[in-house]
């Protein structure tokens, strides 16, 4: 009997995952953005915050994160404030501002809408500060820039 020219293989049927995203907030450890560090308690334990504080921290942060800089992220997260800041036309800087943080902020399935962008220039330092809606929680966050 002769043996085939390639080997004959059982491929497993596949089974598809749950590609259902878990919509609910879930407790993270609380960050201060003054400080830009954890906030901790008397006994130097990092502090927990509830899902909606978690998810608003989150918002914040992807707000500040450069996309592609930090190569631990995907390509999808963050923003692209360099490129936005490089034009001269202070309603450019703005219009592509609020384009980038919406697109980066609709990453997350719980990002309903990002909306109310308001805009205030002190020097070369622009503030931002923004509504986001998400699934049954509102949070308004200020960056500067």
């Amino acid at each position: 009997m002769s043996q085939p020219l390639f080997p004959v293989v059982q491929v497993p049927e596949f089974t598809p995952q749950n590609t259902r995203y878990d919509m609910e907030y879930r407790r993270s450890a609380k960050w201060d953005p003054v400080t830009n560090d954890f906030v901790r308690d008397g006994a130097n334990r990092i502090v927990e915050c509830d899902g909606k504080e978690a998810y608003a921290i989150w918002c914040f942060k992807i707000a500040q994160t450069e996309r592609y800089r930090c190569l631990a992220y995907p390509g999808s997260i963050g923003v692209e404030m360099e490129r936005a800041l490089d034009n001269d036309d202070v309603e450019t800087v703005e219009s592509m501002v609020q384009r980038t943080i919406t697109e980066a902020l609709m990453v997350n399935p719980r990002t309903e809408d990002v909306l109310d962008f308001e805009f205030s220039w002190e020097g070369d330092s622009m503030h931002c500060k923004f509504k986001v809606k998400g699934v049954d929680c509102d949070k308004e966050i200020t960056i500067t820039i």
